[in-house]
Parts: C-alpha cells; sequence; structure tokens
C-alpha cells in the first residue's frame, strides 16, 4: 500500500516505513489467511464510511486498533510473544514512528503558511496551481507540495458547486504523479537511493513518462473543469471569501523551517555513522535518531513561531493529521506478515505474482514490473512494495540503473504513479482526503474515487506501458 504510503521529504516518508518489515520472519511458512487483518483495515476504510458513516467518524481508531489486535495476538499465540513483540517494535521503531514524525512536521510546517489573498478558481488558475504542485512535488516532497497548496485551492474554489474533482486531480497530479523525478519526491524513490541508485538517475529515465502522465492529466482536467465552471448557476452570487488587494504569505518562518525538514531528510540519507542501537532486534542508526528528533524540534518552533492568527486563517486542526496517524497505525502493524510472504519470492503464498514478472527465458519483463508493482502499491505501501520488487530484479543498483533501466524505470514508475489509484496507495491521499472534507467538500468514497482512477489513470497508465514498457 502504500497509503501509503516529505516535502521533498515525503519521498522519504514511506522510505522509513518500508524498511525492513518483518524481517525475522519466514514469509514461505506463512498461509494468505494472515492477510485477513489487512484486507480487514482496507475493507473497514472502504466500507464503514458509506454503511456506517457516524460510528466510523467517532471510532475508526477503534476500528484499526481492533484489526491490529486480530493480527497481534493469534501471531502471539502461534510464533511466540517474543517474535510478535520484536516485529511490534520494527514496525514501530523503523517504521510507524519516524512516518508519523516526518508527517507532522510536514502537517504543521506547510498548514503555518497562510497564502494571503482570494484566488478565484477558474479552470486556467486551477491548471496552474496543479501545474506548479507537480513541480513543488519533486522538490519539496508529494507531502509537503499537497500540505502547502490544498488549503489554498479549496479557498479559491469555494465559490463554486462542483469541486470534488479539483481534489481529485490534485491527488493523482500533486499528491503522486508529480513525485516521480527525484528521490525527495516519493518514499520508494528514496529508498532507490538508500540502495545506491543516483540522485538524478530517476529525472533522466522517466521524465518523459512523468511529463506525459501530468501534461495529459492537465489536459483532461482543464476540460472537465471548464464544463463544470461554464454550466449554469455553478459559480455561486456570492464568494465566501472576501476579495483583498493583494496575493501574500503569513507565516513566512514555516519556508526556513521547511528547508531545515528538508536538509534533515537528505542529511540523514547521506550520512553514514557506524553508530548504532539495538532496540528489540530492530537496529538505530544514530542519523535516523537525529533527523526524528530535529523534525520534532522543527515542528515545535513551527507551533511556537507561527502566529495565531495564521493557523486561525488557515483553519488549521489535527483531525486530518489524527485520522492519518490511527489508520496507519494499524495498517502498518497488519501489513507485517503480507510483506513478509512477498519478500519470500517465488516460494511464498504470492508466488504466482513474482513469477509473472519474469520472462520464459529468465529476463525481467518490464511491462509486468510495472503493473504488479503499480498494483500492489495501489494497496499497500509503495516503499516496501518497491524493496520487493527492487530485490527481485536483483538488487544490484549498479545493474539496475543500466543493463536493467528498463526494468528499474518500471519499477520506479509503478510505485509512484499508481499509488493515485485508491485513496490509501500513498499516505497525502488520505491527508487531502480528510482536509477537503473538514472543509466541507463532499469527496467521493472510497469506491467512487476508484471509479475516478479507474477511468481517467487507468487508461493512461495502458498507454505508457506500449510506449515505454514493452
Amino acid at each position: 500500500m502504500k497509503f501509503s504510503r516529505g516535502l521533498a521529504l515525503a519521498g522519504l516518508l514511506a522510505t522509513l516505513p518500508g524498511l525492513a518489515m518483518a524481517a525475522d520472519i519466514d514469509g514461505s511458512t506463512l498461509s494468505v489467511l494472515w492477510g485477513v487483518p489487512f484486507a480487514g483495515i482496507l475493507l473497514s476504510i472502504a466500507l464503514m464510511p458509506l454503511m456506517a458513516p457516524i460510528f466510523w467518524h467517532h471510532h475508526f481508531g477503534k476500528v484499526a486498533a481492533a484489526w491490529g489486535l486480530v493480527f497481534l495476538v493469534p501471531f502471539a499465540i502461534t510464533f511466540g510473544a517474543g517474535v510478535a513483540g520484536a516485529s511490534l517494535v520494527h514496525a514501530l521503531v523503523a517504521e510507524y514512528i519516524p512516518f508519523v514524525i516526518l508527517l507532522t512536521a510536514l502537517f504543521t510546517v506547510a498548514g503555518g503558511i497562510f497564502i494571503r489573498g482570494n484566488l478565484h478558481g477558474s479552470p486556467g488558475l486551477n491548471t496552474a496551481i496543479l501545474a506548479i504542485g507537480a513541480v513543488l512535488a519533486s522538490l519539496m516532497g508529494t507531502t509537503g507540495a499537497s500540505m502547502l497548496l490544498i488549503r489554498p485551492l479549496i479557498r479559491a474554489n469555494d465559490n463554486r458547486r462542483h469541486t470534488a474533482h479539483v481534489v481529485v486531480f490534485f491527488i493523482f497530479i500533486v499528491s503522486n504523479a508529480g513525485g516521480s523525478l527525484t528521490p525527495l519526491g516519493d518514499p520508494p524513490l528514496f529508498l532507490g537511493f538508500l540502495k545506491g541508485v543516483d540522485f538524478f538517475w530517476t529525472v533522466g529515465h522517466i521524465f518523459p513518462e512523468t511529463l506525459f502522465l501530468v501534461g495529459t492529466l492537465l489536459a483532461i482536467f482543464f476540460a472537465l473543469d471548464s464544463w463544470y465552471y461554464h454550466r449554469r448557476e455553478e459559480v455561486l452570487k456570492a464568494d465566501p471569501t472576501p476579495d483583498t488587494p493583494a496575493i501574500g504569505f503569513d507565516g513566512k518562518v514555516n519556508f526556513a523551517l521547511l528547508g531545515a525538514v528538508v536538509a534533515l531528510v537528505l542529511v540523514s540519507g547521506f550520512w553514514k555513522s557506524p553508530v548504532v542501537f539495538n532496540m528489540a532486534g530492530t537496529e538505530v542508526g544514530l542519523p535516523g535518531i537525529v533527523r526524528d528528533a530535529g523534525l520534532v524540534i522543527v515542528t515545535f518552533l513551527s507551533l511556537w513561531l507561527t502566529p495565531g492568527k495564521v493557523h486561525e486563517d488557515n483553519q488549521f486542526g489535527w483531525g486530518p493529521m489524527q485520522e492519518v496517524a490511527k489508520l496507519f497505525a494499524g495498517i502498518f502493524l497488519t501489513i507485517i506478515p503480507v510483506i513478509a510472504m512477498l519478500k519470500a519470492g517465488a516460494n511464498g503464498p504470492f508466488g504466482a505474482i513474482i513469477a509473472a514478472v519474469t520472462r520464459p527465458d529468465g529476463s525481467p519483463d518490464p511491462a509486468m514490473y510495472f503493473w504488479a508493482t503499480g498494483i500492489l502499491s495501489s494497496f499497500l505501501d509503495n516503499a516496501p512494495t518497491y524493496l520487493v520488487f527492487f530485490n527481485t530484479a536483483g538488487g544490484d543498483a549498479a545493474t539496475l540503473m543500466t543493463t536493467l533501466a528498463p526494468t528499474l524505470a518500471a519499477i520506479s514508475a509503478g510505485a509512484v504513479f499508481m499509488g493515485a489509484n485508491t485513496y490509501i496507495g500513498n499516505a497525502p491521499n488520505m491527508m487531502v482526503k480528510a482536509i477537503a472534507e473538514d472543509r466541507g467538500v463532499k469527496m467521493p468514497s472510497f469506491f467512487g474515487y476508484m471509479l475516478w482512477s479507474g477511468g481517467i489513470l487507468v487508461p493512461l497508465f495502458v498507454v505508457m506501458t506500449f510506449l515505454w514498457f514493452r
């Protein structure tokens, strides 16, 4: 999944989450039934807001915790408290806590920047904001770009009757596709960077694919938004946001703090230290500790230095962050056996998936790698999914960047692009949805969103397969 799953760090985001899930579990010995709790939490996210919206709104955290226990208790009974405890500690220390710390820092810093002035959400302006967001996503990460721009975009369109499609395309472009060009853009690419992939390799090998996808999506959006915009009574007579004489920024100190977040993430990737701490079998390096401590400091500095009026004007609240934190706690826990089974390769319960990406002559099939990585990244964390197929293709960065470059390009594109297929495909997706709903936008349901992605994104992915991944 990915829910999947940092300003330019957002890339970093999920990177942390999936580095070594259930490293001590032999996935080849597991039954697919161990995947039931993970499937259960995904179905709960998909169905309960439709079937029991009031209950879900008040108790989604309890539901996520219940599915976590449905996995953890039988797992402890079957494999022992020691193995279960070590897996839990690993999921928390190596994955979930860094994930939440980074998301919280980005959410807080971006929420402390208020774009002053009333933009009017015309098709041209909306398309321009999405295009700017696509560029920023690879520079400051999908999470950072999403948190910076989603509020002013919603505010710019608060005088229109139909705005859900604006947010849907924002998720497609800014929260996902735009982060495909650098390791800072999306978590799986940062993982590849840590594994030895050159920093600028991705921009040199999937730039045409990114340009095609983002450019086509912008064109489709402009046409669709123009159709909505010119319908009778689409624009309300009274604009809820009053006009202002100029556009500007409040809370400018957060731009410096945003730079600090990016620097902390980058340094943690480049810095190699022999200092390692062992926590119940999980090794935690000094660079990671320094990064996380720094991000916590940045978060508190932002809250301290940002004037209260900026948060008030931004309608800043912790609801979206709490929702993501609680749901992902259950996801990171229940995904442990799923990732272990995938890592078991051809000998595991999901061996058919691994075998499907290999041609009869033993060579990798880029098209199958693109779709296998992408489909799994739509529902699993895209960072560990990237790692699974990176290792399936040989795991040697030097070979993958040269001889097997088409395969690495397919893996990279699948992991990043197809995170937009579902709300849980990438962490910013859920955060954007939560913020939009908090602002009164009636977002599509889980399956309603998939109708959008299935009707718009999937055909584009098919075209891309024939153009680049055959």
